[in-house]
């Protein structure tokens, strides 16, 4: 059974961090290229930022350049998302998700597995 299970969302101040880690269970996270998405209340999912196969190639939302860093750890079967200097603006919803044939990292019709998401609040 295939499983994508997020976890180190929370309630941060404005200008804090968080470290978010997805690990995957039944398929090999290595084969696959890997996103985090977020959705806000009232708004689409957006894409935040996507890793390939290799590890050698990652891509980030405008949004979040600069401030977010996406990797991973094959043998532990982990991709995780480091947020520094998180905004209220960045609020939502946080998903990993992995697939097979990506052809533009933030397409979310473009991956196979889903999350069930972890919510990060950016509050005062």
């Amino acid at each position: 059974q295939v499983q994508l299970v997020e976890s180190g969302g929370g309630l941060v101040q404005p200008g804090g961090s968080l470290r978010l880690s997805c690990r995957g269970s039944g398929f090999t996270m290595a084969h696959y290229a890997l996103a985090w998405f977020r959705q806000a209340p009232g708004k689409e999912r957006e894409g935040v930022s996507g890793i390939n196969s290799s590890g050698g190639k990652t891509s980030y939302a405008d949004s979040v350049k600069g401030r977010f860093t996406i990797s991973k750890d094959d043998a532990k079967n982990t991709v995780y998302l480091q947020m520094n200097s998180l905004k209220p603006e960045d609020t939502g919803v946080y998903y990993c998700a992995a697939g097979a044939q990506v052809l533009t990292y933030y397409s979310p019709s473009d991956y196979d597995y889903w999350g069930q998401g972890t919510q990060v609040t950016v509050s005062s």
